[in-house]
Formats: C-alpha cells, sequence, structure tokens
C-alpha cells in the first residue's frame, strides 16, 4: 500500500510492527523447530515474582539455573552459553511449569519445587553441598557449620558459605535456609530481604 507524496508521487507506508502476542507466537515456532532439530540446549525465560525480577534457564533434563538479574540478564546469558552450551534462546512457553512452582514457592503455596532439576552447574564440594540443602525441611533451618558437618566436611563452614553462594538453583533449592550459628540471616543471592521474606513465608523464626 502507498500514500500520496504532496507532488502526487506515491511512497512506501511505513510496516506496521508486529504484535506481542505475534512476536510471542513467532518466538515459540523458532523455540520448536531449534528442538526438533537439536539446536536447543539451553532456554531461558524472565519471571516477575515478590522478590524481583528472575530469570530461569532449563535444559532438556529440567531447569538448570535461577538468578535475581531478570531485568538485566546479559551477564547470566553469556556465562550460561559458555558453562553449558551457546546455543541458547529465549523459549518462555518451554519453562511455564517451572515459572509456576517457582512462584508457588515464593508466594507460599507449595512447599518443594515441583518438577525436573539440572544439577550440571553444581560441582565437586558444591554438588555435596547442594544435596544437602535439599534435605533441610520447610520451615526449618541449618547452620552453615550443619551443613557442612553433613557433607561430611566439618571444617568447611566458609566453602558451605561460598557454595550456597554459588547455588544454581535458589528458591527452588533452598539456600534460604542455611543461617548462622547464633540464628542471625548471613547472606543471601537475592539479597537479605530476599531471605528473610522465604523464611517467614516457611514460618522460620530467625534473627535479624
Amino acid at each position: 500500500m502507498t500514500e500520496p507524496l504532496s507532488s502526487g508521487v506515491p511512497f512506501p507506508a511505513a510496516p506496521l510492527e508486529p504484535s506481542a502476542d505475534r512476536v510471542a507466537e513467532l518466538r515459540a515456532r523458532l523455540a520448536d523447530r531449534a528442538a526438533e532439530r537439536g539446536l536447543l540446549d539451553v532456554a531461558y525465560r524472565s519471571l516477575d515474582t515478590e522478590l524481583g525480577a528472575l530469570l530461569l534457564a532449563s535444559t532438556p533434563a529440567g531447569l538448570v539455573s535461577v538468578t535475581f538479574d531478570g531485568a538485566a540478564p546479559d551477564a547470566t546469558l553469556e556465562r550460561l552459553a559458555t558453562s553449558l552450551s551457546p546455543r541458547i534462546l529465549e523459549a518462555p512457553d518451554r519453562l511455564d511449569a517451572a515459572a509456576r512452582a517457582i512462584d508457588d514457592l515464593i508466594a507460599g503455596r507449595a512447599r518443594a519445587f515441583v518438577g525436573p532439576l539440572d544439577l550440571s552447574l553444581a560441582r565437586g564440594f558444591g554438588r555435596d553441598v547442594i544435596e544437602r540443602l535439599r534435605e533441610i525441611p520447610y520451615g526449618e533451618t541449618r547452620s552453615y557449620a550443619q551443613v557442612a558437618a553433613a557433607a561430611g566436611s566439618p571444617r568447611a563452614v566458609r566453602a558451605v558459605g561460598t557454595a550456597c553462594r554459588r547455588n544454581p538453583l535458589p528458591v527452588a533449592i533452598p539456600c534460604h535456609r542455611v543461617v548462622r550459628s547464633d540464628g542471625a540471616l548471613g547472606q543471601y543471592v537475592g539479597g537479605v530481604e530476599a531471605k528473610q521474606r522465604l523464611l517467614r513465608i516457611e514460618g522460620a523464626g530467625v534473627a535479624h
């Protein structure tokens, strides 16, 4: 279609921008084709929650990463491309179930993450710690020292703190349930307020 100039000479009309729904449809179709051809190793999406914007990523094995930088994900996406695969694509539909499971945990509608998890980003002693974190019951806490002992290295208290900070799946794997021996919160990858909020939702009493 064309529009006339004042001189009577027609020029092309500006192309219409595709709607948000159309963009989402095209993105989903692209993700499906990439997966069918074995070209999609990591799918990702952002998720707005009461803790802020999260970035979720998954592999065919399950949810592999949760980070608190959904509003500015470039650094995380680069790390995932390096650590897992450069064949990474935004594909929100492929993370719908994981997103609901994370949202249910944050809202207090669930007591544990429901769905498959891929622990390939947790390695070495950090993997041992991650496995122990999964054993901490809902609504309870453990000290860094207790987790170190459970992981078979009672003196590795600082290493447990590092492993919690590097937990690739916070919220899904409850590193927020690990506190200092004096009952104080300690640090959290999503910030102290986020840690406090998660523990409050679970009914775990901790010192400030």
